[in-house]
């Protein structure tokens, strides 16, 4: 059977240039009237787009024709598992592996050791981050076993968020809300979600549809609730005096 590697990347590739040629538009009309910025330096901004716009290529289709499947696939086999409960601790390795590879994450823990003066390392937050998304995806997956409505989740966790906000420095919040955001990113998104779907569409009594999403919710509220218990943990003061 021949694999057809390149089907449908004419389509990425449009997609991608949309998306990237706003921002380039934006930046030379900034050259243009504002930043004035030497040659040498509006050449490695070319080469850094360029580079940007290919590795956006080559990882959206190498998740169309990659990564969706293979997880799908992977789902359907955990799914049908004489001992499906493995799927939960499974689930929570791989949610801790797959905000380890996110790169969104890391460029988020640099800023804050950089803005915190090294009192939040990045190892620190990436634990942080890592163990609150691997506990999200675990409780996904025992979400798909016992057919557990989504909002059992949602309204618990957002309440505890807010309980949570009332104990902790204010700095945590801006950085756990920000945390929810870059947490699902494109692992977690691509690769996960499909395991979801394919995990839920060969269990019994459960829609793809109903049981196998809602996933992302959760794995955007689990870093808020994770860096805000960091918060109440490490004390007011190690944020205060960076200030």
């Amino acid at each position: 059977m021949k694999v057809k590697i390149f089907e449908g990347i004419s389509e990425v590739l449009i997609e991608v240039a949309f998306a990237l040629l706003p921002l380039l538009v934006f930046f030379l009309v900034f050259q243009i009237f504002f930043l004035k910025l030497p040659v040498d330096r509006i050449k490695k901004i070319i080469f850094g787009f360029l580079f940007t716009y290919l590795g956006l290529v080559l990882f959206l289709h190498g998740v169309h024709i990659g990564f969706m499947p293979a997880g799908r696939e992977m789902g359907k086999i955990m799914g049908e598992l004489p001992y499906s409960w493995v799927i939960v601790p499974i689930g929570f390795v791989m949610g801790f592996v797959a905000t380890f590879a996110e790169p969104a994450v890391r460029v988020l823990n640099k800023k804050i050791e950089g803005v915190s003066s090294g009192r939040l390392s990045q190892n620190l937050m990436l634990m942080t981050l890592s163990i609150g998304v691997g506990i999200s995806i675990a409780l996904s997956m025992l979400r798909i076993l016992l057919g557990i409505p989504l909002f059992y989740f949602l309204v618990p966790g957002y309440i505890l968020a807010l309980i949570l906000i009332y104990f902790t420095n204010k700095s945590f919040i801006e950085i756990a809300f920000d945390s929810g955001g870059v947490a699902t990113g494109p692992m977690t998104v691509t690769f996960i979600l499909s395991i979801a779907v394919g995990i839920a569409s060969v269990t019994e009594g459960r829609d793809p549809l109903m049981d196998g999403f809602g996933m992302i919710a959760l794995v955007a509220l689990s870093p808020i609730v994770s860096v805000l218990l960091l918060g109440v943990i490490i004390g007011k003061e190690a944020m205060d005096d960076t200030a």
